[in-house]
């Protein structure tokens, strides 16, 4: 059935045929969208075209830097211009090719989001999860710094991270725990102060998977069996959204990348409303480049290009990995799927038939070269360590084609002191969710029964893989995860702290789920009976499949119910992607529960640290969890069962309405909300005061001059809101004050109820009273308005809200922003 979605342009743009892979859709060429002209969507979705691609300006303090990346553009051939934006076969995940007669040594790219996966003697840190849900702006940019201290130890120019898609639509998405948060403010502040301490390092950061990029399943075309690569049989997935939605949410974290001066922008493998991320010209040329005023450049996911020209035109600057044929030496370095090579000769090709002008090609240079120059990469950097290249499965050295001179020292030692800042870290991300009767901390227990496949060492290894039964986990699968070189279990580190407990005198463990799930407990317990007896859980997740089940893996609630069945005193603890549906949690004999997420290398000392009250716990959840699966609302699109071309296509027909603000606005119960989490002290909230920092606010921001992260005025302060915390318990700890707004009735139809646009993380001592000040930016005041294409204040009265959580409302005031 046809869909009819209004997305309005500021200012004509020239409208071509969809460039959609596979397949000529000439009959839906437009001529000129003029302003406030609505472009009619059918049953496939559609993507208006935005061109040309803007040349970048330097803007918001580069300018230095885009003037030494033109004079370097200035020296290259068309053939070493067309190496420039190609990636090559090489010893890092992402390699361009160096240009010795001008000093320069290539880029090499790695991933990941929580470690340098191709690398030895790397650490791994806490997942973004874990991040997210410390809910600290200060652990968020320190996390940053130290993974850019060992990308750039290792010679990595770019570190393919953060990650804001997913930013959490549905909880089944197999990505989601490389982000954040469901919220874009939250994941937005993740974004910046992650990109911020990274690049700080002299790091690249590069933004990622931009945009709607919210599930794994058919995420790239299906091919025919050894066919070419025009033989599609199908196109990928589309994520089709109205453009309110676009802005207010998917869009929000990475205008703080953008913001925070990111290098570079990675585009995602699904369509966006029919049209591929790499080569949406909406997407990138119109929101991105222009709309944003971002500055560096989008390299694609990897295979994520699936054109030259048109891709080239519609705003992508860097073909990644490239280099590998047209088809079959994809297979050969182990991807699955065909990744050919659109960019590289073709490039050259190209600008001599004049299909491309090369002034669109130095611009996709000057993009990558100016933050190279910007971060002072072309000074002292380290050379590349020769240790990713026996790693590196990828693109193995049979694959190369080019020569890579190592000069440095190969497995350096880039680790440094990190594992105590990972053991804060995993630590500042796990969530107590439950409590009864102060079962934490733990008192000295004489006696300790641990129960659960996730306690121990892996038996398979120390790559986190989702068939290791035995072992447990720190980390997701795929591109994100990271090669351990050290790790410390719960088991582990449980042993070792109850050795150093003269109460303790027994640790007994069980580490077969299915056994436990199966027999009496009672069977299996030495006579003397345990004081605690903590169940270890597990969930896996990883790139390239979406969950299954928001429960535990391995029968892990058999295994809760058959252990508190007979233990009064039963601690859960799970090590999780994110949301975990927990049935038992009302189980009389469940007296605790704690989400790790995944904490990284110091999972157990992090975990420890929490049971035994050395450190007060302090996150809080980036998600809702729900009662039961079916009051999620947008579960990813799985159940296409026919075979037409353009037949995956996923509706986003929740438009704002994604976890917490899904709930609230049809009233739902939920166990556990958004923002909740528990702390061995008491907090209060009192207090509230809002103070507006100008006599005269506007509803439009002003027309300034577009910098990166757009209009200035977005970020220009608004109102101050203050309050009063205070610790009112006995044990010293972190509040996390979170503020809600409530926009006016003015706002349009289906604007959420409430919508978080202020934390903070407030250290306080047993009795300590502190002011806790919110400064609010016009941009968290308004709403996109989809007719005037722009971030409006409405008329009328905005509720602020302050709390523990979404749903723990302390104060609440409200005040009218624009004084009418």
């Amino acid at each position: 059935m046809a869909t009819l979605l209004s997305v309005l342009l500021a200012g004509s743009a020239l409208v071509g045929a969809q460039d959609f892979s596979g397949g000529d859709r000439s009959e839906e060429a437009f001529q000129y969208v003029q302003p406030l002209d609505t472009v009619i969507l059918d049953e496939y979705g559609s993507s208006p075209a935005v061109y040309p691609s803007p040349n970048a300006t330097g803007a918001g303090g580069w300018e230095d830097a885009l003037q030494k990346a033109k004079d370097f553009v200035a020296l290259l051939t068309i053939e070493e211009k067309a190496d420039m934006v190609s990636g090559q076969a090489g010893p890092c995940v992402g390699n361009t090719v160096a240009i010795p007669r001008l000093g320069f040594p290539g880029l090499c790219l790695h991933d990941g989001p929580l470690a340098l996966r191709v690398a030895d003697y790397t650490s791994t840190f806490s997942a973004g999860v874990s991040a997210g849900a410390s809910w600290d702006k200060t652990l968020m940019y320190e996390r940053g710094y130290a993974l850019g201290e060992e990308f750039k130890g290792k010679g990595a120019h770019v570190a393919l991270q953060p990650v804001a898609g997913p930013l959490g639509r549905s909880g089944y998405a197999g990505r989601n725990w490389e982000g954040s948060a469901a919220d874009p403010y939250l994941a937005g502040i993740f974004m910046a102060e992650t990109i911020k301490g990274t690049q700080d390092a002299g790091v690249q950061a590069c933004a990622k998977h931009y945009i709607a990029n919210e599930q794994e399943t058919m995420r790239n075309p299906t091919f025919k069996p050894n066919g070419t690569t025009t033989d599609t049989l199908q196109a990928a997935l589309s994520s089709n959204l109205d453009d309110r939605t676009m802005h207010e949410l998917y869009l929000w974290p990475f205008a703080n990348a953008a913001h925070a001066k990111v290098a570079s922008f990675m585009c995602s493998y699904t369509r966006i409303n029919g049209s591929y991320g790499c080569q949406n010209s909406a997407t990138l040329n119109g929101l991105l480049k222009t709309e944003l005023g971002f500055q560096g450049y989008v390299m694609s996911d990897w295979g994520a290009t699936h054109s030259g020209v048109a891709g080239i035109l519609a705003g992508q600057d860097m073909d990644m990995p490239g280099g590998l044929g047209a088809y079959g030496t994809a297979f050969a370095a182990g991807a699955d799927y065909p990744m050919p090579s659109f960019f590289g000769g073709n490039i050259t090709r190209a600008v001599n038939n004049g299909s491309l002008a090369e002034t669109r090609v130095d611009d996709m240079i000057v993009r990558i070269m100016t933050p190279y120059f910007a971060l002072g990469q072309d000074k002292d950097f380290p050379s590349v360590d020769e240790s990713s290249a026996e790693l590196n499965t990828f693109s193995p050295r049979s694959t190369w084609t080019r020569e890579y001179n190592f000069t440095g020292t190969s497995s350096r030692d880039v680790r440094g002191n990190h594992a105590q800042l990972i053991r804060k870290h995993g630590a500042a991300g796990t969530v107590l969710l439950k409590n009864v009767n102060r079962a934490l901390p733990l008192k000295s227990p004489r006696n300790i029964a641990i129960f659960g496949n996730d306690a121990s060492e892996p038996t398979q290894g120390q790559l986190n893989q989702n068939n290791y039964e035995y072992g447990t986990i720190v980390a997701g699968g795929g591109s994100g995860t990271g090669q351990l070189t050290n790790l410390v279990s719960p088991l582990r580190a449980i042993q070792d702290r109850a050795a150093r407990d003269n109460a303790t005198k027994i640790v007994q463990y069980w580490l077969n789920n299915t056994l436990i799930a199966n027999s009496n407990v009672d069977k299996l317990l030495i006579p003397d009976r345990p004081d605690v007896c903590i169940v270890m859980l597990k969930t896996w997740a990883a790139e390239g499949e979406d969950r299954a089940s928001l429960h535990v893996d391995y029968d892990g609630d058999a295994v809760v119910e058959s252990v508190a069945s007979k233990c009064n005193n039963t601690v859960v603890v799970s090590h999780s992607p994110g949301i975990n549906l927990l049935p038992w949690a009302d189980h009389e004999n469940v007296t605790a529960i704690v989400a790790a997420h995944f904490p990284g290398e110091e999972s157990g000392n992090s975990l420890v640290d929490i049971l035994y009250g050395d450190v007060n716990p302090s996150g809080h959840l980036p998600y809702t969890i729900a009662l039961n699966g079916t009051d999620y609302n947008a579960p990813p699109t799985t159940a296409i069962n026919t075979t037409g071309y353009y037949d995956w296509q996923s509706w986003f027909d929740e438009k704002l309405e994604i976890d917490y603000r899904y709930f609230d606005a049809h009233n739902i119960s939920v166990r556990y909300e958004f923002g909740f989490g528990l702390s061995y002290t008491t907090f209060e909230i009192a207090d509230l005061v809002a103070t507006p920092l100008s006599a005269n606010i506007s509803a439009l921001p002003a027309p300034l001059p577009i910098q990166p992260g757009g209009n200035p005025d977005l970020w220009t302060p608004l109102y101050n809101v203050t309050v009063s915390v205070s610790n009112t318990g006995d044990v010293a700890g972190h509040a996390v004050p979170q503020l809600y707004l409530g926009l006016p009735e003015s706002a349009p139809e289906g604007t959420p109820v409430k919508q978080l646009r202020g934390f903070e993380k407030v250290w306080l001592e047993a009795g300590e009273k502190k002011t806790v000040c919110f400064e609010l930016l016009r941009r968290d005041l308004s709403y996109w308005d989809i007719v005037r294409q722009e971030w409006v204040v409405g008329e009328g009265e905005f509720r602020v809200m302050v709390g523990e959580s979404s749903r723990k409302v302390s104060v609440e005031g409200a005040v009218d922003v624009l004084g009418k």
